[in-house]
This record gives C-alpha cells, structure tokens and sequence, in this order.
C-alpha cells in the first residue's frame, strides 16, 4: 500500500488483541511490500508543516442551547451538554436537533476570518459526541439535511469556500464516542457504556466487558467507518482530526485508521485515533495532538499540535466570559513554532451560524499582527537558540525571527549565544531600516527603538550569514524586567513528569524522590544581583476515589496525602531552603543572589519529602535588583 501496509496493520492489531484480524476496510492496493517512505510522508505532511496555523470550529445542533439547558447553565465544554444534564435522546431530537436553523450561516465569511487572522488550515465538527452528522450522511439520518429545518450541507460550502480562499480543509469526527444512536457507544446513562466516562472503569475497560464489544464493532462497521468513508470520497479532506480513543477498544481503533488511510493516502491524521500506549501508534499517525486549553507549552519531539481556544469551551458557551485576549495566542503561537509546533485554535460559533463578537475581536486582533509579522510564523519552525528572557524565537532558513514580549529598558535588545554572524537585522515592522549590531563573545546586541512598535509581539529579522547555530545555554539579563525560569524549559528534570500545561497544571509532577531535581543552565556575561522568586502548587489532601466533572467527561481523583516537605534552591555557592507551604500557585519569595559574569546551574531539589509528592513547581523568577 501507499501508506502503511498490511502486514504493519495484522501485527498492531494482533499485538492489541491477541487476535490476528482482517480489516475490513482495506483498498485493493493495500499490499504488505508497499512500505511508505520518508519521501512520501513527508509529502503528505508538508502543507502542514508550512501552515503552522489552524481554525479549529466546534459547531453543532448544541451551539443552539449556548451551554445552558432548561434555564440552567453549564460551564465546561458547551458541546458536552448532552451529556452533563443527561438529556435523552428523544428530548434532544424534539428540543435540540429540530429546533436547529443556522439561517445566518455564512460559509465564505468564516473562511474569510481566517484567512484575514492567517490561519492556513481549517477543521471543522462533522460530528461531535452527539452522534449527529453536520453533513449528508447517507449511513445515518441523524444528519443535518435530515432532521433539521435547516436542509443545507454546510460542510459542501465551507470545503467550497476553503478552496476559493487556499486555505487546506478537513474534518473533526468523533469515531469513537457516539450518544446519538441505540448502538453507539458512549451513551452510558442509557446504555450502560463501560467506556463511557473516563477512568470509572480502568484503562482497559474493555477487558473487564466483554459483552460491550459486539455493539462497539456493529457501530464501528454500521456508523463511523462509512461516515469517515463518505466525508473522504465526498469532500476530499486534506486532514482528519479524531478524539477520545479510549472510548472504544484498540482494535477498533485501528480499524477505523486503516480504512483512513486506504481511503485516502494522502490525508493527514491526529494521533487521537488510537491510545497512545497501541504497539506502532506513533508510526501509523501523523502527528502528535497535544493539551487542550495549553498556556504553556511543554516540549514535544517530531510533530505536534496545540489546541487553544478563545475562551473556556470549544462549543459555544454564552456562560463563559472568559476569553483571553489577542495578545496571549500571539505570543502562544510565537512559544508553539519555537518548539517545532502547530497551533490549531478554535471558536465555537452560535447556533443561527454568527460568530460570538467576543471571538471576532480576538481573531481581528491576531489578524493586525499576521498583517505585519505573519511571515515569522508560516513555514518556520523550531529555533536553535536558548529560551532568551525577552521572549522566543523562530527560524525559517538562515533568518531567525525574535519575537520580543519583553521589550529592553535600555534600548538594546541581547541574543544570546547566538555563534552565527548576522548580515542584517530589522524590525518586520520597518524592514527598510537596518539596526545596529554589535558583538561580544557569544551574544549580540541590537539597538532598538526605545518603545516596542507591537507591545504584544514585536518581531525582529536576523538575517545570517549561514544556518544559525547557537549555544545551548540560556543568557540572563537584567534590562527586560523579570526573567521567568520555566520547568517546561528546564535542561533536566531528572524521573519528574510533566502536567499538561493548562493553566491549571503547567507544572511537573510525580516529585516523589529526594533525587530528582530541577535544573536551569544558565550565563551572566556581567556581575548581577537577582531577587528569587518560586511558583508552584501544594495541594492538600484529596478524597479516596471522589468521582469529578471534568471537562470531557467523569474522572476518578485518588487518594493521597497531599504535597509537604522542604525544598532547596541553589545557585553557585548560594541557595535557600524553605518548607513547602500548602495552596495554589504559591508564590515563595527566596532572597537575594548575587551572580559573578560564568555559567551556572540553577537546581531546585528536594531536602524533605512529608506528603504524596513534594510540590508541583510551575517555575522560578529572577527579578533585576540593584546590588
């Protein structure tokens, strides 16, 4: 085959199972010696690569309730409101689906809006947890043609208006979580699903419910795979966007891949399509989904992809006021390419087909910036150069864009440990007027206005005489205001774990040994004095398996005995030892340190382990001090 062949798929789907099984969705072509080259997956995944930046759309017959049901409101994911206030089926139909008329949708405005934001990418829900399909579906009536009075394919004219824009095209599909149909699984208050909310049941669920599989595989057979076969043949994707694996057993999952990619050996596919821990998943995907909702980004290998979104919830939420401003995706976006990414970010649109104006103004905000500084962004990628306490940076070619949060006080902007000599350097913003550089030893300093044209992201060119190469240690400095040391972008974090860098958890976890360690490399190129700061979260203890409404679903929350102890942070011959204090996001102030011009480990280690865990920092700020 031209993709993956089948003797990759009988061995993944053997190793899953134990069981030795023939897909039934397999193309005539797809043979055991057709091995798929770097060659050709690359050129599947080089559009991709180059957009770096999507509109991800959560859009359905739920955006008509705006996260409230019956006068009651519903924070999380607006979308999942079938599921929080457990509306059967039938009352969903008569009050939800039926009353869904988007009757101001308008395809070429949504595709407009992104392309003006400079989105290169578009995915939108062809069917979400509901089970209802946004487009017309002959293997299910529950479809947006069939049982709404709305009798339009919005799908057909958002691929139409993608084309017309040049803007790439797919889909979200919901392949293994279905509350729509009496044989879908994921219907748990009605059905009984095992699989249904995370966790309840352990990770292999399916195991410990055998009678739950002929239903998962009638739904697999009769609903999702010729769904996804008709949203390939019909609208000719460019990606396929996939969720919630563990809501059906491995095997499925990798059926449901296989007709994918003998469908369409060109379509680009998320690695939310099988469980992580499936023998040859990360082979057989294409690129790495990482958080929902990131604030922080964590460092991720090869390919991958953030999923922010305007306010709390992907569907639209009429309860939720909490949209972060322009300025925090462009600098998300600045931090995701830095680090090799994609940002994919998304709106929920309201049920007559308008966008939430709060949504247009962010979009039109990050748009003013694409304007000038777009080309930082599109087709970039991962930087050579050290986390600079100004801000981060972008590489495409030999020119290396700095995206500058923190604006100098004093009129010089430092890159540090920057080896290669630069030709040129410019702001985007006035690209005719060369700035001044100057250097020494390993850093250079460019003379800059003394105001930031962009105070969000204003962004610098250097053009260098060869591929930028740079040392890895990261330069402090003291004219930027404070230099925030992150544990995302620690040099070691010895056996730590990482949270998955929400706002609630942009942390490491697990510090359960007095041998592990945080630790920071870092340059003083002068003599400074710092005062320290440490931010982290203890929490107390936690009742024994308390089930929680998350986001996506009911989660179990272990027992424990909470974080205590003490902890040490050293830099050179100074440190600070203090007892960790119970609470979020704990600010520690640690003293005062002041630095000799050398390289330096900053370590934060544990003294005294009392609790589950030590603490979970979040990072550690030196602040410019007059010594």
């Amino acid at each position: 085959m031209r993709t993956n062949e089948r003797a990759v798929w009988l061995l993944a789907v053997g190793l899953a199972t134990g069981v030795m099984m023939q897909p039934a969705a397999w193309s005539a072509d797809a043979s055991p010696d057709k091995v798929e080259t770097k060659a050709e997956r690359d050129a599947r995944m080089g559009w991709w690569r180059e957009a770096r930046f999507g509109m991800f759309v959560h859009w359905g017959p739920s955006s008509v309730l705006g996260g409230t049901w019956h006068g009651k409101p519903y924070l999380g994911y607006a979308e999942h409101i079938q599921r929080m206030a457990r509306i059967p089926r039938a009352v969903y139909r008569a009050e939800v689906i039926e009353k869904f008329n988007p009757v101001k949708f308008d395809a070429d405005a949504w595709m407009r809006l992104a392309k003006e934001t400079g989105m290169g990418y578009f995915v939108i829900t062809a069917k979400h947890h509901d089970g209802f399909a946004m487009f017309d579906s002959k293997a299910s009536d529950y479809n947006i043609l069939k049982a709404t009075p709305f009798h339009r394919d919005p799908m057909k004219e958002l691929r139409e208006a993608a084309r017309k824009h040049g803007i790439k095209f797919g889909f979200y599909y919901s392949h293994a979580f279905d509350w729509g149909e009496e044989n879908g699984p994921g219907n748990d208050w009605e059905y009984q699903n095992p699989g249904g909310d995370r966790l309840l049941h352990g990770a292999n669920w399916w195991k410990t419910f055998p009678e739950f599989l002929p239903r998962a595989r009638k739904y697999v057979d009769q609903k999702a795979i010729p769904q996804i076969l008709e949203l390939i043949k019909i609208y000719d994707p460019d990606i396929m966007w996939f969720d919630t694996p563990h809501k059906l057993p491995p095997e499925e999952n990798l059926r449901i891949l296989a007709a994918v990619r003998s469908a369409s050996p060109r379509v680009v596919v998320n690695s939310r399509i099988v469980i992580p821990s499936v023998p040859n998943a990360e082979g057989l995907v294409d690129y790495h989904s990482t958080v929902d909702r990131p604030a922080e980004i964590r460092p991720t290998p090869g390919d991958w992809e953030a999923i922010p979104t305007t306010n709390e919830s992907y569907g639209y939420n009429q309860n939720d006021k909490k949209h972060k401003p322009s300025a925090f995706f462009i600098r998300l976006l600045a931090k995701t390419v830095a680090r090799g990414g994609n940002m994919l970010m998304n709106m929920g649109p309201r049920g007559d087909g308008t966008i939430d104006p709060s949504d247009v103004g962010i979009f039109k905000g990050i748009g003013l910036w694409w304007t000038t500084n777009g080309q930082s962004i599109r087709g970039a990628g991962r930087t050579p150069l050290a986390v600079q306490a100004w801000g981060e940076s972008t590489i495409k070619g030999n020119t290396l864009y700095l995206h500058v949060f923190q604006w100098p006080n004093d009129g010089k902007l430092v890159v540090g440990g920057l080896k290669t000599d630069v030709k040129k350097a410019y702001l985007l913003s006035d690209p005719a007027r060369s700035l001044t550089i100057t250097r020494k030893d390993l850093d250079l300093a460019i003379a800059v206005p003394a105001v930031a044209p962009d105070p969000a992201d204003t962004v610098l060119a250097l053009e260098c005489a060869g591929a930028p190469a740079a040392d890895p240690v990261r330069l402090l400095a003291t004219n930027v205001g404070a230099d925030t040391l992150r544990v995302f972008d620690a040099n070691s974090i010895g056996r730590l774990g990482f949270g998955s860098g929400k706002p609630a958890d942009a942390w490491v976890t697990y510090w359960t040994r007095l041998d592990d360690s945080v630790i920071w490399r870092l340059r003083s190129d002068e003599k400074a004095a710092f005062g320290l700061t440490a931010v982290y979260d203890a929490p107390t203890d936690i009742e024994r398996n308390r089930v929680v409404e998350g986001d996506a679903g009911k989660e179990l929350v272990r027992a424990g005995k909470g974080a205590g102890g003490s902890y040490k942070v050293s830099i050179g011959n100074w440190s600070s030892r203090k007892d960790v204090r119970i609470g979020i996001q704990v600010k520690e102030s640690l003293g005062q340190v002041v630095i000799e011009p050398g390289t330096y480990d900053l370590k934060v280690s544990a003294v005294k382990i009392t609790g589950e865990e030590l603490m979970r920092l979040r990072n550690v700020i030196l602040t410019p001090v007059k010594p």
